[in-house]
C-alpha cells in the first residue's frame, strides 16, 4: 500500500453533465503529500521531536486519562489506547446506528461522550477536541486505511464524488480539476498534490496551529 492510503504521521465527490476529465491517479500513481515538501519540512515530519503537534498528542494522552465532572474516563472503559484503538481511526467514516448517519472519528468521540460519559461535545477545532481525535488516531499510524464495505455508506460517497468533480466558486474550478488533474503542477508558488487527507488532525505551517480536514476544506 502507498502511503498516501496510510494513516499520517503529523500526529487528509460528479454531475453526468461535467465535462470529460482526467481520471483520478490509479494505485501505482498514488503519492503522499509528504512527497510534495521541501526537504526541511520533510525532516520536521519525520522527527516528532521537532514536529509541533507533538504538542496536542500530549493534550490528548491527557484527556485520555481525565476524568471530568466524577464520570469515567476515556481510559477507565477502553483501557490502554495503543491496543484498545489501534486500527480504529483507520476505519472512519463508519455508520452510526442510533443516528442514522455516517460520523467521522471526531464526531464519534461527541457521540461517546454525550452517551457514555454525560458530557457535552468538545468544541470544534479546540485543543482538546483535536488532541484526542489525533492521540487516537496516533494508534493507527502507518496502518492501510481501510474504510468500512457497508452499503449504508453508499449514497454519501456517492454525493461526494459529485461534490468533488463539480465547479463552484469564483474560480469556477472543482475540486478534481486541481487534484486528479493537475496534481504536481503549482497553483502559483504552491505545489498542487493529490488531496489524500490521511494524517488529520494535522499542524500546517500556514496555520501555525492543528485543525481538523473541515478546516482544511474550508480554506481550500
Amino acid at each position: 500500500m502507498n502511503a498516501a492510503h496510510r494513516f499520517g504521521a503529523g500526529c487528509l465527490l460528479a454531475l453526468i453533465a461535467v465535462a470529460v476529465r482526467a481520471a483520478p491517479p490509479g494505485p501505482a500513481e498514488r503519492r503522499s503529500g509528504f512527497d510534495f515538501m521541501g526537504p526541511a519540512t520533510q525532516a520536521m515530519q519525520r522527527d516528532d521531536g521537532q514536529n509541533p503537534a507533538a504538542l496536542w498528542l500530549a493534550e490528548g494522552e491527557a484527556q485520555w486519562r481525565r476524568a471530568e465532572a466524577g464520570t469515567k474516563a476515556c481510559a477507565d472503559c477502553h483501557g490502554d489506547a495503543g491496543a484498545s484503538m489501534r486500527g480504529v481511526a483507520a476505519r472512519y467514516p463508519a455508520w452510526d446506528e442510533p443516528s442514522a448517519a455516517p460520523v467521522d472519528l471526531g464526531r464519534r468521540i461527541d457521540l461517546c461522550r454525550q452517551r457514555q460519559q454525560g458530557l457535552p461535545p468538545l468544541p470544534a477545532e479546540s485543543a482538546e477536541r483535536l488532541g484526542l481525535e489525533m492521540y487516537i488516531g496516533r494508534q493507527s499510524r502507518g496502518m492501510p486505511i481501510t474504510p468500512p464495505a457497508d452499503p449504508r455508506l453508499v449514497p454519501f460517497r456517492d454525493q461526494g464524488r459529485v461534490i468533488f468533480a463539480t465547479r463552484f466558486g469564483q474560480l469556477d474550478l472543482s475540486c478534481a480539476q486541481c487534484h486528479d488533474e493537475r496534481w504536481g503542477r503549482h497553483l502559483g508558488s504552491a505545489m498542487i498534490p493529490q488531496g489524500h487527507p490521511t494524517g488529520y488532525p494535522i499542524y500546517r505551517l500556514e496555520w501555525q496551529d492543528m485543525g481538523s480536514l473541515q478546516r482544511r476544506l474550508r480554506n481550500c
